[in-house]
């Protein structure tokens, strides 16, 4: 009989509150091989059940969650049983439910479970967002992959890794893996407009590299950046035998991702919510959408938690460039001062453009600020959160939350609830 995720879950925890664990898990090679120890163990419990599925995995920075939607709509109109693992949401057939577990690549055992399950349901395929964090941690081992795709990079994680460059090589070491993967017919999917193409072409080794464009299929989804990530799951649907029609048609009608350039309104003036929290993602937000209305009022924070602190200012500047008007306010805090991190993303806004800043450290005033300042044509942009269900403040607490439920609460479709 194999043991329950909740109870190993339950296991793990008791051994980590042991004082001879704790002690030794200090010393420098053991979190590694801890990690990869609990990978194999995850595999060996769940008998290895990558093997009975297709397995393809997303990596990059921005648009893997909306890229596994694209996939996971292409292979069900085409008649095929999926699984799906990423940052929203857990989907095993036709049960779907979010992704609270606070990680895009859940530890302790936790994808061979989810394999496992897929496995018992009768799913063909396997759909995995692959993080660096994860990476680093072991998660992607002993999962046999068929096939590897490369969205985009840029900074993030810089703190937790070190430098860009050991960020960018956890990604690689993600395609040298599925190159060793057991499978027959191993591929592998670049998106050719990103500047690092050529590295992730060489971590292919030999194996069959397809280069990806931007789709010319018309979405319901905005953005430029989007016909990125259709473009990817276009060109992995065709090498998994989707006819062409069954692509144009299951792109054309997908509606979006939760928190993914969500659209609350678009009369008489917009409301869009999304989960930009890079410099880079920021600024294709604010330029999709500045070509497409009048002018920006933009509601935004920056995670806490000792995160990333080098883009704040970065992210006040881009903001300051694109935004008639920005707004400050409260993110996913964790223990740091709120008003410190508010302060940072200040310093990037030049002292002469000081006028289109407000503070409002109320994550609901702040919003409610943007929608009273809106006006016809205009366009109330929220980041930073997109659909994440809770604010992580101090002392480990987590606040319920959506944006675009408070959006819609203020707007007047719905009665307040949060």
């Amino acid at each position: 009989m194999v043991l329950s995720w909740t109870a190993l879950n339950v296991i793990l925890e008791g051994m980590k509150k042991f004082p001879p664990f704790r002690a030794l898990y200090k010393l420098p090679w053991v979190p590694s091989a801890y990690h990869y120890c609990l990978a194999f163990v995850g595999a060996l419990i769940y008998r290895f059940p990558s093997k009975k599925l297709k397995v393809i995995g997303i990596t990059g920075t921005k648009g893997k969650t909306t890229t596994l939607e694209f996939l996971n709509a292409g292979l069900e109109m085409a008649g095929s049983k999926t699984a799906l693992l990423s940052s929203v949401r857990i989907k095993i057939d036709k049960d779907s439910k979010p992704n609270l577990l606070g990680n895009t690549q859940p530890g302790r055992f936790f994808a061979q479970y989810f394999m496992r399950e897929a496995v018992k349901k009768g799913c063909e395929f396997a759909l995995l967002e692959i993080g660096s964090e994860g990476v680093v941690c072991h998660r992607h081992r002993f999962i046999d992959f068929d096939a590897a795709a490369f969205v985009n990079i840029h900074p993030e994680h810089i703190e937790s890794h070190g430098s860009f460059e050991k960020y960018r090589e956890a990604k690689l070491k993600f395609f040298r893996y599925v190159r060793r993967s057991p499978k027959k017919h191993k591929k592998f999917f670049v998106n050719q407009d990103d500047k690092n193409a050529d590295l992730f072409i060489q971590a292919a080794g030999r194996e069959e590299v397809v280069l990806t464009v931007k789709t010319e299929v018309p979405l319901r989804m905005s953005g430029e950046f989007n016909r990125e990530n259709a473009g990817l799951a276009e060109a992995v649907l065709r090498s998994f035998g989707v006819a062409d029609g069954i692509i144009t048609r299951a792109l054309k009608e997908f509606n979006g991702v939760p928190g993914r350039m969500e659209y609350v309104q678009k009369e008489p003036f917009a409301v869009v919510v999304d989960y930009a929290h890079t410099p880079d993602s920021l600024e294709a937000v604010y330029k999709s959408l500045q070509l497409q209305s009048g002018k920006l009022v933009c509601v935004l924070g920056s995670a806490g938690g000792g995160r990333d602190k080098w883009k704040r200012p970065k992210m006040g500047n881009i903001a300051a460039q694109y935004c008639a008007t920005v707004i400050l306010t409260d993110e996913d805090t964790f223990d740091e001062d709120p008003a410190q991190i508010l302060e940072e993303i200040e310093m990037g806004i030049p002292a002469e453009q000081g006028q289109k800043l407000e503070i409002i450290l109320d994550r609901r005033q702040a919003i409610q600020r943007a929608v009273a300042l809106a006006e016809g044509g205009d366009t109330v942009i929220i980041t930073g959160k997109g659909s994440e269900p809770y604010l992580r403040v101090a002392g480990g607490r987590k606040i319920p939350w959506s944006d675009v439920g408070v959006a819609k609460e203020i707007l007047g479709y719905t009665s307040p609830k949060l």
